[in-house]
């Protein structure tokens, strides 16, 4: 299993600009093979902060992902609003441990 953490800083307000191409890039990710989880969201406590999370069952289907027209599109819609930073992480798990 791959998880991966993304976090794009944006100016203030501009994340309300990108929710129309996030829902879509939701909704085509989800539907795609290894796609165990992909979220957006925005950081409660500064609008200036949006992450991902996204749990992949392989990096194959990762790289399927990121070469995908919807990726594509997205990553325009994106380059409209001015992301002041991105960061990305990909961890791979070997087992889950349940937390009590």
């Amino acid at each position: 299993m791959i998880i991966v953490v993304v976090e794009v800083k944006v100016d203030s307000g501009a994340a309300s600009k990108a929710k129309e191409a996030i829902a879509k890039m939701e909704t085509a990710t989800r539907a795609e093979i290894g796609c165990e989880t992909y979220a957006f969201s925005l950081d409660i406590s500064d609008d200036t902060t949006i992450r991902v999370i996204e749990r992949w069952r392989s990096v194959e289907d990762i790289q399927a992902h990121m070469a995908s027209p919807h990726m594509a599109e997205f990553n325009q819609a994106m380059a409209a609003i001015g992301p002041k930073g991105l960061d990305v992480k990909a961890y791979e798990v070997a087992r889950e441990v349940p937390l009590r």
